[in-house]
């Protein structure tokens, strides 16, 4: 018996635990990844992620432009199911006088100046809304974020074949996650979410 009750006690202890991990692992993507629900738009911001760091951020500090891909996708009704999603593509460059980042946004075809590097990052994630239209306050909800940066030209120009006349080429955008070496630098899911759930917002 007491060796069945002992069993039977470790049995309870890794379940809870295991639950437990699972809720903490809920809580950090939940931090990293925050998003409001407003007039019939989910926006995304990520304060705790720099995306400028590592190789790319060296690029900037060498007065090289890098163009930065990100990628907001909502699911719906099962974690498989997209129910919308968009792809932009950001310039980014650095004054060296200044220490100041300048944005692009080639979809939209608008720039901003002088930020600092969170300012500037939560510039490129307020682009990346997506419409809500269609779905219901408890209808079961799953959100990501990739981010993904292009290596340098080879040929010397820094949009390559993703430029039109008319601005960005979406499709181009679409493939770049299908390219050799082109996988997302970051990524951020937020668990499953209703947008009754999210922090109320005027408008939503």
């Amino acid at each position: 018996m007491p060796s069945r009750s002992i069993k039977t006690w470790w049995f309870f202890a890794a379940f809870f635990s295991g639950m437990a991990l699972a809720m903490l692992a809920d809580a950090m993507l939940s931090e990293d990844l925050i998003l409001q629900h407003r007039n019939h738009r989910l926006e995304f911001s990520a304060p705790r992620t720099d995306f400028f760091a590592g190789p790319a951020l060296t690029r900037l500090h060498n007065a090289s432009e890098v163009s930065f891909v990100i990628k907001t996708t909502l699911f719906s009704g099962t974690k498989d199911h997209v129910f919308t999603s968009t792809v932009d593509k950001f310039v980014v460059s650095f004054d060296l006088w200044e220490e100041k980042f300048s944005v692009v946004d080639r979809r939209a075809q608008k720039s901003v100046k002088n930020l600092t590097a969170k300012a500037a990052q939560a510039w490129c994630l307020s682009q990346m809304s997506l419409d809500t239209t269609g779905l219901s306050g408890n209808q079961p909800l799953w959100a990501r974020l990739e981010i993904g940066v292009e290596d340098p030209p080879r040929d010397g120009g820094l949009l390559g074949d993703s430029v039109t006349s008319s601005g960005i080429s979406l499709p181009s955008l679409i493939e770049f996650w299908s390219r050799p070496g082109s996988q997302p630098q970051k990524t951020l899911e937020y668990p499953a979410f209703t947008l009754d759930q999210l922090r109320p917002t005027r408008g939503s």
